[in-house]
């Protein structure tokens, strides 16, 4: 076989349909709602109740609700792309396993690659972020952190190492370690007291909305005295680049297809369920938001919360201040959870070593991935600064969904007949929507993130071509 034609080689779908209900691997314990809480959890951070003040101050005024709407529906086009495979592939793995079987083995491996070190990265960025919250909160009771351990090298005067960041995430992998169901059970608890902190900034703040903050609804494009314009329609569109990256995180719960109860129905209508309550979320709070307070007024880090403080609703403000703690941690959950499986998946391939695709005999969780992301992700957010890592997030994912949505359109053509549990609607549009609005982004993004992608695909070729290709699990099958 040519090296080509070893790069190129893909799984069969109708084998991988065909197994599973056979592998055994995981135990199945994740129902409908616990998958949902999963999405949910990926989708709704902190972003809720920051992004939409910040950029309706910046860039789009009142209209930011429609810079949302822009963002859901080109991250709905991905996610309808993204059900079809989680309904007719349900098995570990998500964009790397729905590449392997339609783009090839090299592919695959590419977006794995790139997805394992993006997750683990997101891990370390939201863990950092938790950490500010927490030690400010700490501070609002009089409780001192020493200094050496409120920061990493370069974010203070004596700060060395980030304690609590580093803390949360070995606590997240001890979770995940431990038993799949206790985490998803307290991950479910978690967003469910999101979601009640995002109810009640809507049920209460809707009593006090003023109509004339509405006016303008889009306010008339300035240029600001560093060059850079805002509002009008081109400010509307600036705020749904940056919001689009509050919309997605759905794609971690299909990683979790093979502890799924019921995959092949579940999984399409999980990703769905919380792409949708997660937009209905985002645009309820963007609407009441500019409705209560005046958009000039809201680019500060706690929008939401100084808008019910500037109402006199300091039980409203604090409440939400709690909420958003309490809910970042349902995002190091469900992207831990994300890069775990992944790197599960290629090990089981044989694309990384074996050693990697062992379950723990009494939790049935992958628990060796696990524990070396935990580490590597505790020590990612104590020793580096939250701008230099979140620097080098959101490539791999935007990826993944043009090479989804790709999937699509090429396996329609291919294998029409295939049975799907969930058909994309209105394929070529929307499929193509998914490409055009990823490509988009993905030239927005600052040199750095290409540099290290670059860097890291590097490392990723180097590692399958003096490896993967050799111990592939095809390649094993074939000889």
């Amino acid at each position: 076989m040519s090296l080509l034609s070893r790069m190129l080689r893909h799984k069969s779908i109708e084998q991988l349909q065909g197994e599973v209900g056979g592998r055994s691997d995981f135990r199945r314990v994740l129902g409908l709602w616990q998958l949902t809480a999963i999405g949910i959890g990926g989708i709704i951070g902190v972003g809720v109740f920051v992004l939409a003040g910040q950029q309706a101050a910046l860039n789009a005024g009142p209209a930011v609700i429609l810079s949302f709407l822009i963002a859901g529906i080109a991250s709905a086009a991905a996610a309808l792309c993204y059900a079809e495979f989680a309904g007719m592939i349900p098995v570990t793995g998500s964009a790397y396993t729905y590449g392997y079987a339609v783009l090839g083995e090299l592919a695959a491996w590419l977006i794995g690659w790139d997805l394992l070190l993006e997750y683990a990265l997101i891990v370390a960025v939201v863990a950092i972020g938790w950490s500010g919250y927490v030690q400010s909160a700490l501070a609002g009771m009089g409780i001192a952190i020493p200094l050496w351990a409120q920061g990493a090298i370069g974010t203070g005067q004596g700060h060395v190492f980030n304690v609590i960041a580093s803390l949360v995430t070995l606590g997240v992998a001890a979770l995940l370690t431990y038993r799949t169901e206790w985490g998803a059970r307290f991950n479910t608890l978690v967003v469910a007291i999101k979601v009640a902190a995002v109810i009640l900034v809507i049920g209460v703040g809707a009593f006090y909305v003023k109509p004339a903050n509405w006016i303008p609804f889009i306010p008339a494009r300035v240029v600001g005295a560093d060059g850079v314009a805002h509002f009008g329609f081109q400010g509307v569109a600036a705020a749904a680049a940056v919001v689009f990256f509050a919309v997605f995180g759905y794609d971690t719960l299909t990683t979790a297809a093979e502890e799924s109860k019921n995959p092949q129905r579940d999984l399409p209508r999980a990703v769905l369920l919380s792409l949708g309550i997660s937009m209905a979320m985002y645009l309820a709070v963007s609407l009441v938001l500019t409705g209560i307070a005046h958009y000039t007024t809201l680019n500060t880090p706690a929008p939401v919360a100084d808008a019910f403080q500037g109402l006199g609703l300091r039980w409203v403000a604090l409440t939400v201040s709690v909420a958003a703690v309490f809910g970042l941690i349902s995002v190091l959950f469900a992207f831990m959870l994300g890069a775990t499986r992944i790197w599960f998946a290629l090990s089981r391939d044989g694309l990384l070593p074996g050693w990697f695709a062992k379950v723990h005999p009494r939790y049935g969780t992958p628990h060796r991935p696990t524990i070396v992301l935990g580490v590597f992700t505790a020590l990612v957010a104590g020793l580096l600064p939250i701008e230099e890592v979140a620097k080098l997030v959101n490539i791999g994912v935007l990826s993944a969904f043009i090479i989804i949505c790709t999937s699509v359109l090429i396996l329609r053509k291919r294998k029409p007949e295939l049975h799907r549990a969930f058909r994309t609607p209105w394929v070529p549009l929307v499929p193509l929507v998914g490409v055009a609005f990823s490509i988009w982004l993905l030239s927005e993004l600052p040199a750095i993130t290409w540099k290290v992608f670059l860097i890291w695909v590097s490392l990723g070729l180097v590692i399958y071509l003096g490896y993967g290709m050799r111990h592939s699990k095809l390649e094993r099958d074939r000889a």
